[in-house]
């Protein structure tokens, strides 16, 4: 049990999974992310994310997702982990983009 919360818990290094290759989406909307967004990160909005699963799991690679605040990441990361892609839920994407 101890386990399970430290793992719920424990920062992620995100600079060691763009190390290791990991693409950054953000699911946003495109009005949102043309605002701003992290260098270099693909716009695949939340209601999208199932029509993307095959392109992202060719990757073979970590996917970190950002949105706002981390609540439609969350539920990207879910959706990507449940089709067995190493996806990771960056949060907001201005405090992902300063973990990075």
């Amino acid at each position: 049990m101890l386990a399970f919360f430290k793992k719920l818990f424990q920062a992620k290094d995100y600079k060691a999974l763009r190390v290791k290759g990991a693409t950054i989406v953000d699911v946003r909307s495109v009005v949102e992310y043309n605002q701003g967004h992290i260098d270099g990160s693909e716009n695949i909005p939340l209601q999208q994310i199932q029509l993307h699963i095959k392109k992202l799991t060719d990757l073979n690679s970590p996917v970190i997702l950002c949105c706002a605040s981390g609540m439609r990441s969350g539920k990207a990361t879910l959706i990507l982990k449940s089709a067995g892609i190493d996806a990771h839920n960056g949060g907001g994407w201005m405090s992902l983009n300063s973990k990075l």
